[in-house]
């Protein structure tokens, strides 16, 4: 993802409640966001495994967990609600 790109996704990403603060799972050794959407997005675009996940990205493990915390909470779902409301609004559309 190019330093372009994240400027744009980084504001539209959900803040889970274990990264809030507080109550919840402590945040310390946490990888950032921006390492485990690459890592998600190099899976996705070439249909690899999680265990085949090239080592200049993230473990394998945390990424999968990373996602697995995101689809179960519906944060992906709200990302990607996000993601399209930028788009159809910068495309002069209804939302």
């Amino acid at each position: 993802m190019s330093d372009a790109e994240w400027a744009v996704v980084r504001p539209l990403l959900p803040v889970p409640g274990w990264l809030r603060g507080g109550a919840g799972r402590a945040t310390g050794g946490l990888l950032p966001p921006r390492a485990m959407l690459d890592a998600i997005r190099y899976l996705i675009d070439n249909g690899t495994k999680w265990r085949a996940l090239p080592a200049d990205f993230p473990p394998w493990d945390r990424v999968c967990a990373f996602f697995r915390r995101w689809r179960n909470h519906d944060l992906v779902r709200e990302f990607h609600d996000r993601l399209r409301r930028l788009a159809r609004s910068g495309c002069g559309r209804r939302l």
